[in-house]
């Protein structure tokens, strides 16, 4: 049976293989589709909450969610059954013509946030890629300034549009993409001094992470984020916050510039937003928001009807079914259990950091082998910047499945620590 025919078995019991299992999905995989990924060999055919099943027949906890975007499980009840009802009733029709659904989402993410004004896309990068294109067109039609540069922090991470990879303060994203796209300066991340240094009469915003993701759940001192609102206000600049990993509840609150009481004047959203189907959200206020118009920006599939029903689902079970408590509730007790390994594990430990569900642990050496060692014991989690250990689980995660996650993954990191001494 060839791979196109198994697919169609994928809503089989959890326990049913697909004929040929993982090896075939893995090799039918390199022969037609571009390697731009440093994959895993499983292939996941089914979700329920938490736990993944593979073409082996082989179930697994997940506490990567699909990097933050399955923020309420797999296959989440309310999701699954407005993307049923959308597709029976109408999957797209273009951003010619009023979509209703799309009207109500940005309505109620407007009205929940600092934002007036929501553009839709279909992912993080081009959320972003719409702030920037965004700021440019404000500073030359609003304030005439003439002003274009985009301030960034050394560590982050915007996206692979040739625009947001420039902006991302990584050097391994963005070496054989030259020449960039100029307008854009990196800075080290929880540094008010060296922000401060860096505007120049040419700067026109600055783009953070609240926590920096990507590269290695860095959360900043509690009085950085304030320190930027003030100083974009003193030297009217843009303070965008990309909140694509962090945003949506990941850290218990639904939005992270909440937890420092810091409100931006653009925020970008998408990942978690609609519980699995893509979508990317640019929010912005009033006045920068004017600076959009008729045909300065689109997106074909951005905001359409089957994206919209299922974001407007996702946000409400988000709202309504006590995840954001439970986040805030699970993040405190995996926080805690890990300072525990932590504590147990002193020389391969470094240090546990993070808020709500997004927490890291970053080790004294390379972390890849416990996710592998993890992988085979079936547990799901992320090494990121080479040495930190990302925990992303759902936001549904209950206290066993913590207690789960744990007895796999204390022995894992005993194991690493053991081949390290010899």
């Amino acid at each position: 049976m060839c791979i196109r025919e198994s697919v169609k078995g994928m809503v089989a019991a959890e326990s049913e293989p697909l004929e040929g299992g993982n090896a075939a999905i893995v090799e039918r995989t390199g022969t037609c589709v571009m390697q731009t990924y440093g994959r895993f060999p499983v292939a996941f055919v089914r979700g329920q909450g938490c736990r993944l099943w593979d073409a082996d027949g082989k179930r697994y906890l997940d506490f990567v969610a699909g990097l933050a975007v399955c923020n309420l499980g797999h296959c989440h009840p309310r999701v699954v059954a407005a993307i049923r009802e959308q597709a029976g009733r109408l999957l797209h029709v273009s951003n010619l013509y009023h979509i209703p659904w799309q009207t109500e989402l940005a309505a109620r993410i407007a009205g929940l946030s600092f934002g007036t004004r929501v553009f839709f896309c279909n992912s993080g990068a081009e959320a972003n890629e719409a702030a920037i294109k965004l700021v440019r067109r404000y500073e030359s039609t609003v304030r005439q300034s003439g002003r274009f540069e985009i301030l960034t922090a050394q560590n982050s991470f915007h996206g692979r549009t040739l625009a947001t990879v420039t902006a991302t303060g990584q050097e391994k994203f963005r070496k054989g993409f030259d020449p960039l796209v100029p307008g854009f300066r990196y800075v080290p991340f929880n540094d008010i001094t060296a922000l401060e240094r860096a505007v120049g009469e040419k700067t026109a915003a600055i783009l953070l992470e609240p926590i920096q993701g990507e590269g290695g759940v860095n959360v900043p001192a509690d009085d950085y984020l304030p320190a930027v609102r003030r100083l974009c206000d003193a030297k009217q600049l843009t303070l965008i916050f990309d909140e694509i990993q962090v945003g949506m509840g990941r850290t218990g609150t639904l939005f992270a510039y909440q937890q420092w009481g810091v409100e931006p004047d653009l925020m970008t959203l998408a990942k978690g937003l609609a519980g699995g189907v893509p979508i990317g959200v640019l929010v912005a206020r009033e006045e920068w928001a004017s600076a959009f118009v008729p045909g300065t920006h689109a997106s074909t599939f951005g905001g359409n009807p089957l994206a919209a029903a299922a974001g407007l689902a996702a946000l409400g079970a988000l709202l309504d079914e006590g995840i954001l408590e439970n986040c805030r509730r699970m993040g405190a007790y995996l926080r805690e259990q890990l300072e525990g390994v932590a504590h147990r594990h002193p020389t391969l430990v470094k240090e546990v950091r993070g808020r709500g569900l997004i927490l890291g642990m970053e080790l004294t050496r390379p972390g890849g082998p416990v996710v592998a060692r993890c992988l085979e014991q079936g547990l799901l989690i992320n090494c990121t910047a080479d040495r930190v250990l990302r925990f992303i689980p759902p936001l549904v995660v209950t206290r066993e499945e913590v207690d789960e996650m744990l007895t796999t993954l204390e022995p894992a990191l005993a194991a690493c620590e053991e081949e390290g001494h010899r």
